[in-house]
């Protein structure tokens, strides 16, 4: 995609989740007149608004979002279909010379962007049996260290107990030869380089945490755990992506009778936590060259945000 026509121009917004990027998402839009397109893998989903920190419908009044709360929990999107819809939005609204800002929390897809997308060759039915026996034989923690041998890339970014994506990775590399990294290599950008300006937020480590820990909170009391309890009761598949999301497997324990309330929020605070943490992990490996806005609160992150771009600055 060429660089927007006028004035328009596309932002990339990415930091850990709890670390603000709705909100300068929001106040950047409502100060150029933009919309907001969702780059989050589980705010995709409807179902669970409260516990993947949708914005909230008063900002959805404030400023057009796209791609928040689209889809059903029964459907497993993938990096390549979320690319093909975020695509389309942009190609439309480049057309109208309207300012784009793309925000969330997922790697990958800020790299399909910025990068391409593998362009891996169909693999046989029959390769993805093999890896799928050789995860439940060898458990993680060996499968894990199996793959890390031929692509280390992939065995580090991989969430912990994100069974789907290992079982790929290895699936590839035996089928192919090559490391899934290495195919993610080959794809073609969907974005030329000089479309797109890109900012990182990343704030204090321990204000971050704190943040997790709070939000984890107030969205326990706000219906989270109902909403997960409305996800379990329809049975879906435990391997589909929404069933990963963070505070589900912690929240459905509770549910389920498994453990109490206080221990399923705490369960979840601890795995949010570790995932702001795997996020920041990524953004150092793969967003080496984007501006980074250390700030801890929303004023503050504006402020730097502004020195960044200070055509934005009124006056």
């Amino acid at each position: 995609m060429k660089p927007q026509d006028g004035n328009a121009r596309i932002w990339l917004i990415a930091g850990p989740t709890a670390s603000g990027k709705s909100a300068l998402a929001l106040r950047l839009a409502e100060a150029i007149g933009g919309e907001i397109v969702n780059a989050d893998s589980m705010q995709l989903y409807r179902d669970l608004r409260t516990l993947t920190a949708r914005p909230a419908a008063a900002d959805e009044v404030r400023a057009t979002h796209h791609l928040f709360g689209t889809v059903d929990a029964a459907e497993g999107w993938s990096v390549g279909a979320w690319l093909r819809a975020a695509g389309e939005l942009l190609e439309r609204l480049s057309q109208a010379h309207r300012p784009v800002i793309l925000v969330g929390g997922t790697g990958l897809y800020f790299r399909a962007l910025t990068k391409g997308l593998a362009q891996v060759p169909p693999i046989p039915a029959q390769a993805r049996r093999d890896a799928e026996a050789d995860f439940d034989l060898m458990g993680e923690s060996a499968f894990r260290g199996r793959l890390g041998a031929y692509d280390p890339a992939a065995a580090a970014r991989i969430s912990e107990g994100d069974r789907q994506r290992l079982v790929r990775a290895w699936e590839v590399y035996a089928a192919t030869g090559t490391p899934l990294t290495d195919w993610q290599q080959t794809g073609q950008p969907l974005l030329s380089g000089d479309a797109w300006r890109a900012v990182a937020l990343e704030p204090p480590r321990e204000a971050l945490y704190a943040r997790c820990d709070m939000r984890l909170q107030a969205m326990a009391a706000d219906g989270a755990v109902e909403e997960v309890a409305a996800l379990v009761g329809r049975g879906l598949d435990p391997d589909l992506p929404i069933m990963k999301a963070v505070g589900v497997r912690e929240f459905a324990a509770h549910v389920r009778g498994e453990t109490s309330r206080e221990a399923a929020i705490a369960a979840a605070q601890r795995e949010t936590r570790r995932y702001a943490k795997r996020q920041l992990t990524w953004m150092r490996g793969q967003m080496t060259g984007w501006p980074r806005l250390t700030a801890e609160t929303p004023d503050q992150q504006w402020r730097q945000f502004l020195a960044l771009e200070p055509s934005l600055t009124p006056g």
